[in-house]
């Protein structure tokens, strides 16, 4: 359950980390961790969770999944590192994504990570890793592309029925320290009614690796994109009814079990990120000016939809007073800093408002931190409110931050 946030506790974290910042909820993410991990367990023992550090990297929340046992799905050396740095083993990293970094590809193989092929591009460098270090067990996947009904083909992976993806495997056979460790598969929609179409696909195209190759990986990865909790003011504007981890456990676990028995079955992935990162987050930031223009009134926070990834919705908002009399306002637009028209965080607000009071925007935990971009002005703190305590995560960022790279 999210903290409640007072006048007192908003003006004091203002006066000691400025006027937007972010408010983690460690809590909030490990629940939803352990949660979503019990409804695909009850169906399927042995399941576990590669989370997607794209949707939110915060080293805190890293660190989290390293404890619970989890592992790092990651689509770049910079994101590799981030696992290192907070302490994931080489062993629990897996790296997807459709261009790698050559060196740092046999840096991960070297130490017993496991790389997912996306092309047959890819294989000659494994190959010349796997020939000069014969003496080394090289663990890959490889990210298989099959039909689930969405309408979306795919960018990502191998068509399971076409001549590449016949070419990798063989690659595989036919090269005595290439161990396959995992068949790997991303999808566009989060919908749980492809969850079955999903876990079918995957479990038709292992059984062909089995009896075609001779080959028995050891995981099966369904991919991420799975909705996350959220209040009905959301789902009402994204158009989603309630959902839950079970409704795409039972779909997909539920079907593993009816599939495997024994203890040579192959684990069940998933690779989650607003699922548990969603609710974990919110972004605060401070009324700076309250003005009418031609008989529309707008007010403007230093904040703006590129911290908080949501645009063209009204995003759910909580607003506290910061101290100063309120006025009585209709039809009011709360928008953000920068010199973007359409930079609305908040669309025809009712209510009662002051300079100095404070918009609390809730479930920005995915894809919001990470993909802020330096426009304008620097990110601001991370804050993590669990208990009485505060954790400063991440500190706000500074113009040397930024600009150090550049010759001035």
């Amino acid at each position: 359950m999210s903290k409640v946030l007072t006048t007192e506790l908003l003006n004091n974290l203002s006066e000691r980390f400025g006027n937007a910042f972010y408010l983690l909820e460690s809590g909030t993410f490990e629940e939803n961790y352990k949660e979503l991990t019990a409804a695909f367990k009850a169906y399927y023992p042995k399941f576990n969770i590669a989370y997607s550090y794209k949707t939110n990297y915060t080293p805190k929340l890293v660190q989290i999944v390293n404890r619970l046992g989890g592992y790092a799905e990651v689509v770049s050396d910079m994101e590799m590192e981030i696992a290192l740095r907070s302490g994931v083993p080489a062993s629990r990293i897996i790296w997807n994504g459709p261009v790698k970094n050559p060196n740092k590809v046999k840096e991960l193989l070297l130490t017993g990570g496991t790389v997912n092929i996306d092309s047959i591009y890819e294989i000659e460098n494994i190959r010349e890793v796997a020939a000069s270090h014969p003496e080394h067990t090289i663990n890959v996947g490889v990210r298989c592309n099959y039909d689930v009904g969405d309408g979306v083909v795919s960018r990502f992976g191998f068509d399971v029925d076409g001549v590449d993806f016949d070419k990798v495997m063989r690659f595989i056979v036919d090269t005595s320290n290439v161990h396959l460790v995992n068949l790997q598969a991303h999808f566009a929609k989060r919908a749980p009614e492809f969850w079955t179409a999903r876990a079918l696909g995957m479990l038709k195209t292992y059984d062909k690796v089995v009896e075609k190759y001779g080959l028995k990986p050891e995981r099966l990865d369904i991919g991420g994109g799975i909705y996350g909790k959220m209040p009905d003011s959301l789902r009402e504007q994204l158009k989603i009814h309630e959902i839950t981890y079970d409704d795409y456990a039972s779909r997909a676990a539920r079907l593993f079990a009816e599939h495997f028995k024994g203890n040579d079955a192959p684990y069940l992935f998933i690779e989650p990120g607003s699922a548990v990162a969603g609710d974990c987050m919110r972004f605060v930031s401070r009324i700076e000016t309250i003005k009418n223009v031609r008989g529309k009134t707008i007010a403007t926070v230093i904040g703006s939809q590129k911290n908080i990834s949501m645009s063209g919705i009204n995003p759910p908002m909580e607003l506290v007073a910061g101290g100063n009399e309120q006025a009585e306002y209709t039809d009011l637009d709360i928008v953000g800093f920068t010199c973007i028209e359409g930079d609305v965080l908040q669309k025809n607000f009712n209510g009662k408002l002051a300079v100095g009071d404070y918009i609390v925007v809730g479930n920005c935990g995915s894809y919001s931190l990470v993909m802020k971009p330096p426009f304008i002005l620097p990110n601001f703190a991370v804050l993590d409110i669990n208990g009485e305590s505060v954790e400063v995560i991440k500190r706000a960022e500074t113009f040397d931050d930024l600009f150090h790279t550049f010759n001035f």
